[in-house]
């Protein structure tokens, strides 16, 4: 049986945060004190291609601070691409920590299909 999610996602997990850095050819997340424009936010800091400020997640609230002035100073599409490839690789550490192994498909609106092989069955 096949089953199709969205997921709303926060952002709590170090691991994955660097895995998402990786899988998009980012400089590895930095943990601490980052200067933001409207202020200084604590967290792990990614540097996301062309963006003027790093986002930083707070790994206690899962919330992503960021300031992109509205798209003048970072594209929207940046932060959307890791926070998909952060879904993806915090879904499939789970699936690994479990036992189930994943596929995964790139389709051609730039959505992620993840397959997970569940006890001889698909979720």
């Amino acid at each position: 049986m096949s089953h199709i999610v969205s997921i709303h996602t926060m952002v709590r997990d170090a691991a994955a945060v660097r895995a998402a850095c990786q899988r998009l050819g980012l400089p590895a997340p930095i943990e601490g004190k980052t200067r933001l424009f409207s202020g200084e936010v604590h967290g792990l800091a990614v540097q996301l291609p062309d963006w003027v400020y790093p986002v930083v997640a707070d790994l206690t609230t899962g919330q992503v601070k960021f300031d992109n002035f509205g798209g003048r100073w970072g594209e929207q599409r940046h932060l959307d691409q890791f926070l998909q490839a952060y879904a993806v690789e915090r879904a499939r550490a789970e699936a690994r920590r479990k036992g189930h192994t994943c596929t995964e498909q790139l389709l051609a609106d730039g959505s992620i299909r993840l397959t997970i092989q569940v006890n001889g069955g698909v979720a």
